[in-house]
């Protein structure tokens, strides 16, 4: 019984995932050539961000130890 339940389920998988194929695959790369881009885009405007805030953080919670 568990073998024939298996094999349901196996082809009811098989054919999900065969549904998924797409007959014709198309790519549509669109790439932005402007120079100017946004000051948040940049990633170090994120790491100098992130490390001002940890700074923060670590100051707050250590005025409270005392």
């Amino acid at each position: 019984m568990k073998k024939a339940c298996f094999s349901v389920l196996a082809l009811i998988v098989s054919t999900l995932a065969w549904a998924q194929e797409e007959a014709t695959k198309t790519v549509d790369v669109n790439i932005n050539t402007k120079s100017e881009s946004a000051w948040y885009t940049s990633p170090v405007v994120w790491v100098i961000g992130a490390a001002v805030f940890i700074l923060l953080l670590v100051a707050l919670t250590r005025g409270r130890r005392a």
